[in-house]
């Protein structure tokens, strides 16, 4: 924590406005109802709201640097973003398109890629994802007589079906580099998978000798998709903490109005020792969240661990917010009508998203030297 300002943990003025601003945005525009509308639309968000988004509030750009169109302000300031749209459920490619797209192409170098792609994401204009950063499928690309070409598969792209642009990491003769592919290029297919949680869509994409973009350096893309993946893990954990809290203050209201023999169920000591141990465990997660977050700020080289870290403990604290949230609502938390099974799949798939938490445990021993012992 050495390399890491304590001022980035703090909640500024300026991000507490911007978190009361998106709360009341959020609850008016992506109440359960309309999340459970849009998990049965064509793209899985409403584009109208996405626009909202950008030109109201700013939120596409708020990370992407002045030049190419946005705000200029840091990862700390998306992570607010993202844990509120975490707490309302928000389906929108936020993830795909404003944390990972936008931070590859930053951590690319690649200026004529980000001058062609940035300003129109920071515009809330178009949408894009990242392919084969996990190693869920193989793409090959090789120079053709117009230009590169990729063939293969890449699995579980967040937002696959309905992104713009895919970034994908390919292999060539000179290693794995990174390619942009365009929503009409030619030999591109995409096919969307079932998955547990409606709101976070993927896709198997393939391609058949598909025109790709170089992005960056020739071999870069091995080093840029895992540093892309680490924020990516940060925003996830900020957002984990959001359903999280979401769960607790759920549960926290219900318990006080339901009654039993006469009381508020709230008041057995039973209820109160579940929810204060609850409570530990989500503040615990927003610690790790909030040094993850300060990490990817400051391009800490403690990234790497703080992420996985992160990873771990928000992936536990918001699945078992998600459990209690059930529970303590007794049998209308066990119903389609109510909300409480939406957050239990996006704990559900978020717990897997990116590495389990065994995978990061293993990581993290790697990571410190732990694992020959």
């Amino acid at each position: 924590m050495l390399d890491v300002d304590p001022a980035l943990f703090g909640e500024t003025e300026e991000r507490k406005e911007l978190r009361e601003v998106l709360r009341d945005f959020l609850a008016e525009t992506s109440s359960p109802e309309d999340v459970r509308k849009h998990m049965a639309g064509g793209r899985g968000y409403d584009e109208a709201l996405w626009s909202r988004m950008a030109t109201e509030l700013g939120v596409q750009g708020l990370a992407i640097p002045e030049e190419y169109g946005g705000s200029g302000y840091s990862f700390a300031e998306l992570a607010v973003v993202v844990e509120e749209a975490g707490r309302a459920l928000l389906c929108a490619p936020l993830l795909s398109t404003v944390v990972l797209a936008t931070s590859t192409l930053l951590l690319s170098g690649d200026r004529e890629a980000c001058a062609r792609y940035l300003p129109r994401i920071a515009a809330g204009t178009l949408t894009a994802t990242v392919a084969g950063f996990e190693g869920h499928g193989g793409v090959r690309a090789e120079p053709g007589p117009g230009g590169w070409v990729g063939s293969g598969t890449a699995d579980f792209v967040l937002d696959g079906c309905g992104a713009d642009v895919i970034l994908v990491a390919a292999r060539t003769a000179e290693g794995a580099a990174l390619f942009a592919c365009e929503r009409e290029a030619e030999g591109l297919s995409r096919t969307a998978r079932p998955v547990l949680d409606g709101t976070r869509p993927q896709a198997l994409v393939a391609f058949a000798d598909t025109p790709l973009l170089p992005i960056g350096e020739p071999g870069s893309a091995a080093a840029v998709a895992e540093r892309a993946l680490d924020i990516g893990r940060a925003a996830l954990a900020a957002e984990q903490v959001g359903g999280s809290a979401h769960a607790l203050e759920a549960t926290v209201s219900f318990v006080r109005q339901r009654r039993q023999f006469g009381r508020q169920i709230g008041s057995f000591q039973a209820i109160k020792h579940r929810l204060a141990d609850l409570l530990v465990e989500i503040e615990a997660a927003r610690s790790a969240a909030a040094y993850a977050a300060a990490c990817v700020t400051a391009s800490s080289e403690e990234s790497p661990v703080a992420a996985s870290a992160a990873k771990v403990v928000c992936s536990g604290a918001y699945s078992r917010a998600t459990a209690e949230y059930v529970q303590m609502h007794g049998g209308i938390g066990f119903t389609w009508e109510h909300p409480a099974h939406l957050y239990v799949r996006r704990a559900r798939s978020a717990e897997v998203l990116f590495g389990t938490a065994d995978d990061h445990r293993a990581r993290l021993a790697r990571l410190l030297g732990l694992d020959a012992a």
